[in-house]
């Protein structure tokens, strides 16, 4: 079986707040989504948005879940002009601007955000990467 990710889920301090920060963004709640857990779909997989101190314990990772870091959630855009929208609409929506979009050391141009709980977002452009009519990455073999 070939690994794949079919979900995101984030921890996040207060659900109807991230929920409504990540509705800002673009983003729709299904109607599969409960007091307790949000799910948005996000492309080719789904955004979860669940309590941090909850999904901490569901998981059992009290011993290494220790603070916020190391990961980046990306969206890849089409072109610079994309990257600069998306960014406006993070900042309206209530991010927190963590580096503004500017050409970068790898041939792109990028730039992140924080949401409401701290959780990283690249927005980029990279023109060596092909995107289907979705938005999709597709990588080649």
């Amino acid at each position: 079986m070939r690994p794949y990710i079919s979900m995101i889920t984030l921890g996040v301090s207060d659900i109807a707040a991230a929920t409504a920060f990540y509705e800002r963004l673009g983003f729709a709640r299904s109607s599969e989504s409960q007091e307790a857990v949000t799910f948005m779909q996000a492309g080719a997989v789904v955004l979860g948005l669940f309590g941090r101190e909850a999904l901490k314990d569901d998981a059992k990772a009290d011993t290494i879940w220790t603070g916020n870091g190391g990961t980046a959630l990306a969206m890849n855009c089409a072109d610079e002009a994309a990257v600069d929208a998306m960014m406006d609409v993070a900042k309206a929506a209530g991010a927190q601007i963590l580096k503004q979009p500017q050409k970068v050391f790898w041939g792109g141009y990028s730039g992140y955000f924080a949401d409401l709980d701290g959780h990283a977002w690249e927005i980029a452009h990279n023109p060596f990467w092909q995107l289907d009519e979705g938005g999709q990455v597709k990588l080649p073999a």
